[in-house]
């Protein structure tokens, strides 16, 4: 984002109210909002920047304190601007991710699945928040997201060994009729594509669908359909996760709950927009795979939450 001008919240708030104090200071350190000196913050200016100022405004004055809101055009304080653009400069903040970002490979080792997922889900939080105040972002950004991809890539190859790689061609449509009673193969200890896909070919494309989990890819039959590896029918394609190619291959896209959940599953899967469910939705799997003895169990317990989750999502306001 490129300002156009600043926006400048001058607050006088009564000594005696500190609680009030308190509060405006961690609602204006939230929203990213820079100090030039005590009761003086700015903000490049934007809509969500004067809804946010003008929401303490209020607060302030209801608690008997004074504010102003100012906007200044950017330039006209010439050098000045420097000094404010130094003040969303979040390369520190960046920095010390990348640091924590690697201190996670190093004992990924060492971790359980479970640790492992809480541990990257909290700094891919961690990441989503710097970014959210980054006004001005630059190359400290591009490292800190190629860091966490990084992580990820290695918390896979430590979890989900065999992740299949993606592959650029056509979607063909398929006729659901052909695909009834079939057979189904995937990689064994199922995650969150896998076990999503599972779900959506048994409910949506063949009910009579039986699975085939394997240890090894070569063991696969010949008449057996594979998902979710390199070489199999139905796997990534482009930017697509295998769960958003079966919803395409079978002209499912119209199903906005599928929609929905297709992005969860994107997320937990490679990466990308964070949907709010996806951390409740990865540490149900992750418990489930410790508690499960094999992946029949984890698919019987699975399945009836994304029952409920296709639900809700068929409800907008809900969630």
């Amino acid at each position: 984002m490129t300002a156009s001008n600043w926006l400048l919240f001058i607050a006088n708030l009564p000594g005696r109210n500190q609680t009030l104090r308190m509060r405006v200071w961690r609602s204006l350190k939230a929203s990213g909002a820079g100090a030039l000196r005590d009761g003086v913050y700015a903000l490049p200016a934007s809509d969500a920047a004067r809804a946010e100022f003008e929401r303490q405004s209020r607060e302030i004055q209801e608690g008997g304190g004074t504010a102003y809101i100012l906007e200044l055009a950017r330039g006209v304080a010439g050098a000045e601007d420097d000094a404010l653009v130094a003040l969303f400069d979040r390369s520190t903040d960046y920095g010390e991710l990348i640091t924590q970002l690697a201190a996670f490979r190093r004992k990924l080792i060492k971790l359980d699945e479970a640790t492992a997922r809480r541990s990257l889900e909290g700094l891919r939080r961690r990441l989503g928040q710097i970014v959210g105040s980054d006004f001005f972002p630059g190359a400290s950004r591009r490292q800190a997201e190629g860091a966490l991809i990084d992580a990820e890539a290695a918390m896979m190859a430590r979890f989900s060994p065999g992740e299949p790689h993606s592959m650029h061609r056509a979607i063909r449509r398929r006729n659901r009729s052909d695909y009834r009673g079939r057979i189904w193969a995937t990689r064994e200890h199922l995650w969150i594509d896998r076990v999503c896909c599972a779900w959506l070919i048994r409910r949506f494309i063949d009910a009579k669908a039986k699975f085939l989990w394997l240890k090894q890819l070569k063991d696969r039959p010949s008449k057996a359909l594979g998902f979710d590896f390199d070489g199999a029918e139905f796997s990534h394609v482009d930017d697509k996760v295998t769960f958003e190619v079966l919803i395409t291959s079978f002209g499912l896209e119209q199903d906005s709950s599928l929609t929905r959940l297709a992005a969860l599953v994107h997320f937990l899967d490679v990466g990308g927009v964070p949907v709010p469910e996806a951390a409740g939705l990865a540490a149900i799997v992750t418990g489930a795979r410790i508690q499960q003895p094999d992946d029949d169990a984890l698919l019987r317990v699975v399945a009836p939450l994304l029952d409920s989750l296709y639900a809700a999502y068929s409800v907008p306001e809900r969630l």
